[in-house]
């Protein structure tokens, strides 16, 4: 057998290697998320049954014409942009939480990257203690805190910013001060793991060049730890995206986002052909940010190859 061959074999058996390696992981991938989201598409395209359930077998797209059409008692249809209304009021709070997040985020990353590395694992650690404590528990501290006469309020009114509470509890502004709080370490973490590996040697270099600071930090710092801000724009965005209890707890009834329809339709309205539906088009949009984002990782490649 010559050199060639010998290669090629040595190749496809490292290959068959790979493959029984991750098969396990891929069975269980497909198993356990693929076939939940497979049920929920077959869900959303059956009919509706008159006690709450599905009609198994009948097969209807009427869940998804619900989403833009509505019906009267007259049978007059007519476009409904009330459910497209919340789509963009949730993807709004979650956009706006991803700049909030990035503002704190950066600069605390940056921040904990230089500093000794005996003193990182400690900054590392206090950030990570939010993820000790149930969800749950941290919405019900922010309910007090927001609260008609809590403590921001007593703040407020004792440094004379304002006579009268602010009534900020059950609003979106108590849900965009929530989800920040929330998601906050998950901008914070992907960021510091790419400045870990940022060559700081670069910055001083810029500086010798004559680069201003903000120079600096635009064309140099930025494209460097470009990858971490990504993933940390999308591990606040797409959570952000369908959260649930901040917006339950927070905002109350005034401030619907797409978690809080699911659920209600799921519920209250025993429409599960509708709430499939509607979490189907949760998913898609989470698939496009995804995919964008593999877009844009492939472009970066591209430029620096």
């Amino acid at each position: 057998m010559d050199a060639g061959s010998m290669s090629a074999a040595g190749q496809s058996a490292q290959m068959r290697r790979r493959v029984g390696l991750t098969a396990p992981a891929i069975l269980f991938i497909a198993i356990l998320m693929g076939g939940p989201m497979l049920i929920m598409v077959f869900v959303s395209l059956v009919e509706r049954a008159p006690d709450g359930g599905v009609v198994w077998g009948r097969f209807t797209t009427l869940a998804y014409q619900q989403f833009f059409v509505e019906e009267n008692l007259l049978g007059e249809k007519s476009f409904n942009t009330d459910y497209l209304q919340i789509y963009l009021r949730s993807a709004f709070l979650a956009g706006i939480t991803v700049v909030a997040t990035f503002a704190i985020g950066f600069p605390t990353a940056m921040y904990v990257a230089m500093q000794e590395p005996r003193k990182r694992a400690l900054l590392i650690f206090f950030l990570s203690l939010p993820f000790w404590v149930n969800l749950l528990v941290r919405n019900y501290a922010w309910l007090l805190l927001l609260r008609a006469n809590g403590l921001l309020d007593q703040v407020v009114m004792g440094l004379n910013l304002s006579s009268e509470p602010l009534n900020i509890l059950y609003t979106q502004t108590a849900i965009f001060i929530g989800l920040t709080y929330s998601f906050l370490p998950l901008m914070v973490l992907p960021i510091y793991a790419a400045m870990e590996k940022f060559d700081f040697s670069l910055v001083e270099a810029g500086f010798d060049l004559g680069a201003t600071r903000l120079q600096t930090l635009v064309h140099v710092i930025i494209p460097g730890v470009k990858g971490g801000i990504i993933a940390g724009c999308l591990l606040v965005f797409i959570p952000g995206l369908g959260s649930y209890v901040t917006p339950v707890l927070l905002g109350g009834s005034k401030s619907l986002m797409i978690g809080n329809l699911i659920e209600a339709q799921f519920a209250a309205a025993r429409n599960w052909p509708f709430g499939a539906a509607l979490a189907f088009i949760l998913l898609m949009m989470v698939v496009l940010t995804a995919v964008l984002r593999a877009l844009l990782l492939r472009k970066r490649r591209r430029v620096n190859t």
